[in-house]
């Protein structure tokens, strides 16, 4: 009975607090694909050493990449992701959101 209390008491925090966290989630995600991408394809530097440019805080975005595309997708468990792509003459650009 104790755990179902807890885990409704969870529940409507996160219902709560949902848009914040969405919001902040996306932000991080699209600064984080931006960066890499720059990173990667203008900087010619690895993915791995592309996360010094980070900001404290951003451990739980995760990076992935396609080189045939140029691209770079930044991951935010279970709230977001967003991908940024080098087009030639433009630099990265973010994809548009959905």
């Amino acid at each position: 009975m104790k755990a179902l209390v807890v885990l409704l008491l969870v529940a409507a925090v996160l219902a709560y607090f949902w848009k914040p966290l969405h919001g902040y989630a996306i932000t991080g995600t699209s600064y984080g694909a931006r960066v890499a991408c720059s990173c990667r394809f203008e900087g010619g530097r690895s993915l791995g050493d592309c996360r010094k440019d980070f900001e404290p805080g951003m451990s739980l975005v995760s990076l992935s990449e396609d080189t045939e595309a140029k691209s770079v997708t930044a991951r935010f468990p279970l709230l977001a992701s967003q991908t940024a792509t080098y087009r030639e003459g433009w630099g990265c650009v973010l994809e548009p959101w959905k």
